[in-house]
């Protein structure tokens, strides 16, 4: 094996790989919820109350996952409400059934015991008139029929928010680095990004993402390394956005 293959191959693992043993021996180190059944997906408290927020608003909130995808992967999901709504609008996707769900868990709510964060929220006049154009993209998601949903490149929960993102760049939203899923292509293998950047990718597989909000992130088996630019910071598989939640 030549010398540029060999660091060629010690650079991967010490970018690609090896954040993620480091992450792996954090994760399996705390209690986590055996299985499905015994985790809690009651509200955590993260949103206030409808109608203490008359106002219009969108958010884009993660959670860790469950199980061994934990320690590498979060779940997304929308949260809209129009102007005076007495409720939220929660909108994901999951592997089973009809893929995008509407209201199938609190606004909210944990994910397998993981408390939400809002990674990204906006709110007044402005939402209001995002909303039309975000719901229609819900309705048009290309992966929408049973059956649709590969959790791995994707399309799966974090391709569905991404996918919603694109398009729907005025909301300036991006997705966490951990989000795997986000970087399969809807078509061909340029496409326009969550947060204004854009990506090239082979199939999800791997990919390269530049734009103002992401920087440079690369992409390795839906692992993401990179760095931020508008607010420096490294990225690391596993770990996500050094300094940010994910």
């Amino acid at each position: 094996m030549s010398t540029v293959i060999k660091y060629t191959l010690l650079i991967i693992f010490v970018v690609f790989f090896l954040p993620v043993l480091v992450h792996a021996a954090v994760w399996l180190s705390e209690e986590r919820p055996r299985n499905w059944h015994s985790a809690d997906w009651s509200s955590a408290g993260t949103l206030p109350p409808p109608r203490a927020e008359p106002e219009a608003s969108i958010r884009v909130m993660a959670a860790r996952t469950g199980g061994l995808k934990g320690i590498v992967a979060v779940h997304t999901w929308l949260v809209l409400k129009h102007k005076n709504a007495s409720a939220y609008e929660r909108y994901e996707v999951v592997g089973w059934g009809n893929p995008v769900r509407r209201n199938s868990q609190p606004a909210d709510g944990r994910w397998y015991s993981n408390d939400p964060v809002v990674i990204h929220e906006l709110k007044g006049p402005a939402a209001e008139r995002l909303l039309p154009m975000i719901e229609a993209a819900i309705r048009a998601y290309h992966w929408s029929e049973p059956g649709a949903y590969r959790i791995w490149p994707g399309p799966n929960s974090n391709t569905f928010v991404a996918n919603i993102l694109a398009a729907a760049p005025e909301l300036g939203a991006d997705m966490p680095p951990t989000a795997i899923g986000k970087d399969f292509p809807t078509e061909g293998w340029v496409s326009r990004a969550a947060g204004g950047g854009w990506a090239i990718s082979l199939g999800g597989f791997a990919s390269l993402t530049i734009g103002w909000r992401q920087g440079i992130e690369l992409n390795l088996l839906g692992l993401v390394a990179g760095i931020r630019f508008h607010n420096p910071t490294l990225i690391l598989p596993g770990f996500g956005a050094l300094g940010e939640p994910f």
